[in-house]
């Protein structure tokens, strides 16, 4: 059987480097998406040593239309690839009133925008084949706004709801799709949204590799939704069937009795 080619975003660091060494290991090929070139280079010709498996960088700032374009074009088009990993995104600290709303909108395109146009070409794609894993990697504040900037969250729920949606409109036709949710995880982003991973306490604090290990491992186990850190499954189960059990009543003729008078 022929192991398609992934394409990483985000993949010159954290957990897009982590899923680019596991996916390389497991016989995939790769196209690796950053916007650092030296980085990426660096990685590939680890990889190239190490697994044997053929690596592509794919220098790319998917914030810049032009560079993003290029990318959906690969997906869209490339019939090697059957698998991309949606990993690029950003953090940002604070509230937004006292925030920098163009570093917020920016975040905003890298991790929602970019991500959704990428799973659009993607599953573009991945139907004219027949075939093709969509990997979304989201976080647990996507179901927590409370905990931090909420524009973050906002992004992170976005791509969970975008999974669960693709989930039923590909699941169907030979498609997967995964929504990840890691929790708090030991990578550049903390440093680079001007955070202390210091201050973060260690029971909190995953490590890269371990997370992109369960989320594989979830991704065997045909998980719709992982999340690494959550011990009782039944806990998510039990939240998605009460979620569910309002849907009959969310909209309705008429205003619910507490409301009229």
């Amino acid at each position: 059987m022929t192991i398609e080619t992934a394409l990483i975003t985000g993949a010159s660091t954290g957990i897009g480097a982590v899923y680019a060494d596991r996916l390389a290991r497991r016989g995939h090929d790769l196209i690796l998406v950053a916007r650092d070139r030296a980085r990426l280079e660096a990685l590939a010709a680890q990889l190239g040593a190490a697994t044997a498996r053929r690596t592509e960088i794919l220098a790319a700032d998917l914030t810049d239309p032009l560079d993003l374009r290029r990318v959906e074009g690969r997906l869209r088009n490339d019939a090697a690839i059957g698998l991309l990993v949606n990993n690029a995104g950003m953090g940002a600290s604070g509230t937004l009133a006292e925030g920098d709303p163009d570093l917020l909108e920016r975040m905003v395109r890298l991790n929602s925008i970019a991500p959704m146009r990428l799973a659009a070409a993607a599953a573009q794609g991945f139907l004219a084949r027949g075939r093709g894993t969509i990997v979304n990697i989201a976080s647990v504040l996507a179901l927590a706004p409370e905990q931090f900037n909420g524009v973050y969250s906002g992004t992170k729920a976005f791509m969970l709801n975008l999974s669960q949606s693709l989930q039923q409109e590909l699941g169907g036709r030979g498609i997967r799709v995964q929504a990840v949710l890691p929790g708090a995880t030991r990578t550049e982003i903390w440093g680079r949204a001007g955070i202390d991973i210091g201050q973060l306490p260690a029971e909190i604090l995953m490590d890269a590799g371990e997370m992109v290990d369960a989320a594989l491992a979830g991704l065997d186990r045909g998980e719709a939704v992982t999340i690494p850190a959550l011990p009782d499954l039944a806990e998510w189960e039990r939240f998605t069937a009460a979620r569910l059990a309002m849907g009959p009543n969310l909209s309705r003729s008429q205003a619910a009795a507490r409301y009229r008078t």
